[in-house]
């Protein structure tokens, strides 16, 4: 209870950063999810969020390229400084540019159903925490990747009808394209969805 209160006791001095901060709120979203965004989210203090954000992005890449070495790009040289290069991209473009198109495609959405609403601030911080289960994704494990990917949309859900205080239907509709985009696909979760339903002879 007191880590979360801490976590934004003084929203205009700013969250706590840090390593500490950071596994901290990992384990709040994934245990206390309602909780959190109740008392995690703060207006205009995006970044806390963006700095989790790139921290889960780093841990999925860096799983699959430690499970799966085949993924690593060869552009860069041996495998080891191709990995580097490709976490280093990852945490200073993608992740940051992934997560404000995607707020920004969720801000359109939220326009379009929740007529009062929190700010964009907000928002990215919800897709931000949202992506806790994916650090674990990394592995290509079907079931454990399906499981990080449904468990992060229905955070996404849960943030959304959380912060912007709207119904769960409403907050179903604004992130149904969301989740599908990071979720299906940026973590890959529709493609184990679709290994699992071929495994068990349903497709």
């Amino acid at each position: 209870m007191q880590g979360v209160t801490t976590w934004v006791k003084n929203p205009r001095n700013g969250r706590a950063r840090g390593p500490a901060a950071v596994a901290r709120a990992w384990v709040e979203i994934l245990v206390r999810p309602s909780r959190f965004f109740r008392t995690g989210v703060a207006p205009g203090d995006q970044a806390p969020g963006l700095v989790f954000a790139v921290c889960v992005a780093v841990a999925f890449a860096g799983g699959r390229f430690l499970f799966e070495p085949a993924t690593i790009p060869t552009a860069f040289g041996g495998p080891a400084v191709s990995a580097s290069v490709s976490l280093l991209f990852v945490a200073v473009f993608i992740a940051p540019a992934g997560l404000h198109l995607t707020a920004a495609l969720q801000t359109v959405l939220l326009i379009l159903f929740v007529r009062d609403r929190a700010g964009i601030s907000e928002t990215v911080q919800i897709l931000a925490y949202a992506s806790a289960p994916c650090a674990l994704a990394g592995a290509p494990i079907p079931e454990l990747r399906a499981a990080c990917g449904l468990y992060g949309a229905g955070l996404l859900l849960l943030g959304i009808r959380e912060v912007h205080e709207t119904s769960t239907l409403r907050a179903a509709a604004a992130a149904a394209a969301p989740a599908t985009v990071v979720f299906g696909y940026g973590f890959r979760g529709l493609d184990a969805i679709a290994a699992l339903l071929t495994r068990w002879y349903i497709i």
